[in-house]
């Protein structure tokens, strides 16, 4: 019976697949293809013929944002989960929401089997994909600015988000309220191109080797306008966080760091009110460089946890779909900036192997 539920849970999915997957959307373009559904299965369109009865599944966070926070705001995930699974066959005891201490720490807890599910950027999918399998891509709000030249960032700020949803995101490097931050924001605005010993005097923040919009594409986007990479930055910190990053920004521990599109609109209120800025994050950052589009971060599967099989990861699948369909969910996964899922295959993130080739690369 349980080959039966297996049979059908991916039946549906692969239905999915042809319907919105007939070739990998391009990492610089929206997804606008009406043809893949909103959900998947429900209740009554699912064929439960056993129950099979888990005592927990675990599920693991990078800490992208302050894990207090991602702690807090993802608690409602435990029972939306419990919930969507029970209707496809799933008895779930509990629920385990960690946060890791690092992207690569989930990543080896997924290879390890020691996690079950992992909310993890592509990038760090792409280094541990041995030992798990991605199911899905987040899709995410588009936002007013989409330019690869930083003037245009800087003209029309601050960002807002539209209704747009894509499949990609841009990193942005960017420059705080310091003396040096601050006199190459002025040369930026002035049409003025900046030079590797302007970039290579400040002082940046960093995030860990495997973070995408933290690290891997802001150093591709040295390597095609510098021939540089960010070893050979003569003064550059790892911050174990973007919350982190933007206090050190703030207080002119460092003058640039490298983050996602939007984080300023995540980090708006802290700002002034916990990094003790007078003047708004908009009035005192400003982008000094762009990357070409990120592939959205990843829900994968461990390969090797001793619950997964195909018919646990078909039912996952399924069940964190119809979650991000629901105003509960979406305010679970908002935390990441995620607006919902659309199913996943290994190639969508052909692109992601290609930055690491390179970071390997300029590392080695």
């Amino acid at each position: 019976m349980k080959k039966t539920l297996v049979l059908l849970l991916t039946f549906a999915l692969c239905l999915t697949l042809l319907a919105g997957c007939d070739a990998a959307p391009d990492a610089a373009a929206p997804a606008t293809d009406p043809s893949v559904p909103t959900e998947i299965v429900t209740p009554e369109t699912a064929t439960i013929l056993e129950t099979v009865k888990l005592d927990k599944l675990s599920v693991a966070f990078v800490p992208s944002r302050e894990p207090e926070e991602i702690v807090t705001i993802t608690e409602p995930l435990k029972e939306l989960l419990k919930a969507e699974m029970a209707t496809l066959g799933y008895d779930i005891g509990e629920v385990d929401i960690t946060v890791g201490t690092t992207y690569e720490a989930v990543g080896e807890a997924l290879s390890a089997g020691t996690v079950d599910v992992g909310l993890i950027p592509g990038g760090t999918y792409v280094l541990y994909d041995d030992g798990a399998d991605v199911i899905l891509t987040a899709t995410r709000s588009g936002l007013s600015i989409d330019s690869d030249a930083a003037k245009a960032w800087n003209d029309a700020k601050p960002t807002e988000a539209t209704d747009n949803q894509v499949t990609y995101y841009r990193a942005l490097i960017l420059a705080g309220p310091s003396e040096k931050g601050a006199a190459l924001s002025a040369k930026v605005n002035a049409g003025e191109t900046l030079s590797w010993e302007d970039l290579d005097g400040l002082n940046w923040s960093v995030m860990s080797s495997s973070s995408p919009a933290g690290y891997i594409y802001p150093a591709i986007w040295m390597q095609d306008n510098y021939g540089k990479s960010i070893t050979d930055l003569t003064h550059a910190v790892t911050s174990d966080s973007y919350g982190s990053a933007f206090a050190r920004l703030a207080a002119g521990q460092v003058d640039v760091l490298v983050t996602y599109a939007d984080a300023r609109r995540d980090y708006a209120e802290k700002w002034t009110a916990e990094y003790g800025r007078t003047a708004s994050i908009w009035e005192e950052t400003n982008v000094l460089g762009v990357t070409p589009g990120i592939y959205n971060d990843t829900i994968c599967v461990s390969k090797t946890a001793p619950n997964m099989d195909d018919a646990l990861r078909a039912a996952l699948q399924i069940a964190f779909i119809n979650i991000g369909n629901t105003d509960a969910g979406k305010e679970v996964i908002a935390i990441y900036s995620h607006q919902g899922y659309q199913p996943a295959l290994s190639s969508d993130y052909d692109n992601e192997r290609k930055a690491q080739d390179l970071i390997r690369q300029l590392n080695g």
